[in-house]
């Protein structure tokens, strides 16, 4: 479900909890010399063996016979490891290294405990875990990993904790509270991340925009490739901090070839290709989050008239005052098990969530396996158990196959269409209630389509292609909403008008700032200013004829556009003369429904431009800035709304007169697959936030300018292009 609903707004009332943003200053050390860090791993951490001096090894020696990281100058591990439980121990390793302080934080989070640690600003997120039980989930879903895969989780854990060791001056004061960590932190993050953040982070309201976060994807296959092998686009959007952050790695073990990406503190590659294949997630329009109200009666809900017994549970919120004592809030948890936790209550009504998946424990397991997949065959193969909860899945491979699925765990519900369960449910009727979700084969899904494309930019699984060869009639009703917006028209669009796409055009398109909406609406516009204008509209409209309508960092007639067109509202379908129809998907809407009211909201806009001394023509970049840290750069694309593929969205605008950009185009990777992989990358804030890392902020240069990276897939190359080396010599495990 996603609306719009305060759930936790009795938080305040209980716990008097103030939410802030917390910053934190962070030491890392800088990418310099080649060192040989030899390491022996036990349970408490300790680092037995030292050796400082500088690497006696030739960097061009043979790097199979141990396990290293080779850091290039980006900041990214190239992990080349002795088997799979050093390969996981490094990126650990690694990922402290790069994210150390980030970490630590999210994972107080994710236990529950960051108000114990730092304060009441962090009272709501630690109800919400507890409330959700979380910490507990963990727990059982670590017993329920295969002893191999416990393995990798504890051998993640004690590369973190055995760099901390080491670095122990890389971690605030203030964090170490936080340490060692503990194995079942891993599941711990992983389930918040999922749960609070994705599946059901539109009920729960944990950040004001939901629709802000997302992706674009594309999937050419080789009847549209000018090359004829299949290329993939990976490029999700999502807020650039905290627990939505991407880390880049590269995996090289025994059997083991895949370079990528995943959110910071998970073990997993989460979007990546090897050298036969490759997938990217956008985030899907999955309802598989439900709000339910239930009746109270005798210390029980009502359903289909009679009583059923609620659940109840003590939790202890611990809390850190401003004289460091520590306060404990005592709460009753209370559980319906046909409902879920209820989140609020007022006299004999109470409101719960209930969410997919808490029996399927194996989505990190179901990573690794895509990861290592070799073919099309073992890919699906992986995703036939549907252990991950969310996301849409994009894949291509070095065969020539191009495959997408709507990925996700889609409760089988007994009646309701798509709009129904995107209200608050009726929870005292039997016939709302869902036990199970649909199969791997009961999900919408296509492959090698005639048209040699695939796309989705967030939009449902019914224009992934054109023509259409996913019907909602064949699905039941609310499996997703029959919609496009100018974002996924955009994608299309670029496909529908090259029927032979080259490697650099991809790239160009990537990269694209076109704006669909004004390709749609600026001759309407201009014909509604000649009928009904006043002056200002008129000297609007000669900037806006003379924009190239895209938004680069020099393009003159972006602001104004883009001012008018939130003005309007680009997702308010009466503003629009012809409504959206899946018959016409990517042309439509269309024109002005109330040109008037289209010359006001333009006249408007001019007079805000004028108050505040800006000229109409004002290059986007000088408005639409990238501030990250010291980084302070011209920027380019607009938030999705607008129909532009390169996402890159504000907080809206400042006291300054600016917007500055908050989130949008993260992990980015172009790649085709032939013989020899081939591939551009970009981490656009940075493979690291440690602030005194050359990697904090590095690559945004690269994203003002619009250019990415190559990647450094192959050995010989990561070789020519090493910034610092580490050999891990790890004890038995």
């Amino acid at each position: 479900m996603r609306q719009s609903f305060s759930v936790f707004a009795f938080l305040i009332v209980l716990l008097a909890s103030c939410v802030t943003q917390q910053t934190v200053s962070t030491i890392q050390e800088p990418l310099s010399s080649d060192k040989t860090i030899m390491l022996k791993a036990n349970p408490s951490h300790d680092v037995r063996e030292e050796s400082m001096q500088k690497s006696q090894v030739s960097i061009s020696e043979s790097v199979t016979e141990k396990t290293e990281i080779l850091w290039d100058k980006w900041g990214v591990p190239h992990i080349y490891a002795q088997n799979n439980e050093e390969l996981f121990y490094a990126f650990g390793w690694s990922q402290m290294h790069s994210h150390g302080n980030t970490i630590l934080k999210l994972y107080a989070k994710s236990r529950g405990r960051a108000a114990e640690y730092w304060g009441e600003e962090f009272v709501q997120n630690d109800v919400m875990v507890r409330t959700l039980d979380f910490p507990r989930l963990a727990n059982r879903w670590y017993q329920e990993q295969t002893p191999e895969f416990q393995t990798y989780i504890n051998q993640f854990a004690q590369g973190m904790n055995d760099y901390v060791s080491k670095y122990p001056e890389t971690v605030e004061e203030k964090n170490n509270i936080v340490l060692p960590v503990q194995k079942e932190d891993i599941l711990k993050h992983a389930i918040f991340v999922l749960y609070s953040r994705f599946i059901g982070g539109g009920d729960l309201q944990d950040v004001p925009k939901w629709e802000e976060r997302g992706s674009n994807t594309y999937a050419v296959g080789p009847s549209r490739s000018e090359s004829g092998k299949a290329m993939l686009v990976m490029n999700p959007h999502l807020p650039w901090f905290d627990e939505w952050l991407f880390y880049e790695g590269h995996f090289n073990a025994p059997d083991v070839h895949t370079y990528g990406a995943t959110l910071v503190g998970l073990p997993t590659l989460g979007i990546a290709f090897n050298e036969h294949l490759g997938w990217s997630h956008t985030n899907n329009t999955i309802d598989n989050s439900d709000l339910y109200e239930i009746t109270i009666k005798d210390n029980g809900y009502i359903v289909d008239g009679e009583v059923r017994p609620l659940e109840v549970s003590k939790m202890a919120i611990k809390i850190k005052n401003a004289d460091g004592q520590i306060i404990v809030k005592d709460m009753k948890r209370y559980f319906s098990p046909d409902h879920g936790p209820i989140l609020k209550r007022s006299g004999d009504k109470a409101l719960t969530i209930k969410m997919p998946g808490f029996d399927r424990p194996y989505g990190m397991v179901q990573w690794w396996k895509m990861g290592n997949a070799k073919n099309l065959n073992e890919f699906k193969s992986a995703l036939k158990e549907v252990q991950i909860g969310f996301f849409n899945i994009m894949y291509a491979d070095v065969e020539g196959n191009i495959f997408y699925m709507f990925n996700g765990q889609v409760p089988k519900r007994k009646t309701g269409d798509w709009d129904f369960w995107q209200g608050t449910i009726d929870g005292s009727k039997s016939e709302n209630l869902w036990t199970d979700v649909h199969t791997y084969a009961e999900l919408p899904k296509t492959e090698n389509p005639a048209s040699g494309y695939l796309q989705n930019a967030n939009d449902p699984p019914w224009t992934s292609t054109f023509p259409n060869v996913l019907k909602p009639s064949d699905y039941p009703p609310y499996m997703a909403p029959i919609e496009m917006g100018f974002r996924p028209q955009r994608a299309t669009r670029m496909m529908e008008e090259d029927k032979s796409i080259s490697f650099e055009e991809l790239l160009t398109y990537k990269t694209s700032t076109r704006i669909e909406m004004a390709d749609r609406l600026l001759d309407d516009l201009n014909e509604a200013v000649e009928a009904h204008g006043s002056d200002k509209s008129r000297d609007a409209m000669k900037v806006l004829n003379n924009w190239d309508r895209e938004a680069n960092s020099d393009s003159k007639g972006m602001a104004i556009f883009y001012a008018w067109a939130h003005a309007l509202g680009p997702w308010n379908t009466e503003i629009y003369k012809k409504p959206w129809s899946l018959d016409n998907a990517w042309n439509s809407p269309d024109g002005l429904s109330n040109p008037q009211m289209a010359v006001a909201a333009l006249d408007g806009v001019v007079d805000k431009f004028r108050v505040a001394g800006a000229p109409l023509d004002i290059p986007w970049g000088q408005q639409y800035r990238i501030k990250y840290g010291p980084k302070d750069l011209p920027g380019n694309g607009a938030d999705g709304s607008v129909g532009i593929f390169r996402v890159a969205w504000s907080g809206g605008l400042e006291d300054d007169g600016r917007y500055y950009i908050a989130g949008g185009d993260s992990w980015q990777s172009v790649i085709e697959f032939g013989d020899r992989i081939k591939a551009k990358v970009l981490m656009s804030y940075g493979n690291s936030t440690q602030k005194d890392s050359p990697n904090y902020g590095d690559q945004l240069e690269l994203f003002s300018k619009k250019e990415m990276r190559d990647c450094l897939f192959y050995k010989e190359d990561v070789l020519k292009n090493v910034a610092k080396r580490e050999v891990l010599k790890i004890g038995a495990f």
